[in-house]
């Protein structure tokens, strides 16, 4: 339909409007959910701080739960987890050339890049560190 009103405006020569889409829900999906094309749609009009290209959502993680018809916005979605809760990982602590390599449980979820709570199994301690591409924790002082 948009296009006949296009190609009938282009032939009569008015000037066309700027069309803007939003990238809505197709459906409720629950959090934690990668995102597919099929559970995309896309809605008419602009929405402050909405997805217009749903190729920047395709393959992200939800963080929370999207309803049908609304909008999509980039802080409701995300890298997908690469660790979970209770998930035993290695804990890497490099400083001044020196390594300590042991493992730990991580307490809550994380993408790469993230940090994340991780209870280190040997000590009990709690540290922080960031998850690393291969699924490690790095800590830092």
């Amino acid at each position: 339909m948009r296009f006949a009103l296009i190609s009938a405006l282009l032939c009569i020569g008015f000037a066309l409007p700027s069309w803007s889409d939003t990238i809505v829900a197709a459906r409720t999906i629950r959090s934690q959910t990668i995102l597919t094309l099929s559970d995309l749609a896309i809605k008419s009009g602009k929405v402050p701080g909405g997805v217009e290209d749903p190729a920047a959502l395709v393959g992200l993680e939800t963080r929370v739960a999207l309803y049908a018809g609304r909008p999509i916005r980039m802080n409701d979605v995300g890298p997908p987890a690469l660790v979970e809760r209770n998930q035993i990982v290695p804990l890497v602590f490099n400083s001044n050339g020196i390594s300590i390599l042991t493992e730990g449980r991580v307490l809550d979820r994380a993408a790469p890049g993230e940090f994340v709570r991780v209870m280190n199994l040997s000590s009990r301690s709690t540290v922080s560190g960031k998850v690393m591409p291969d699924g490690s924790v790095a800590v830092t002082q």
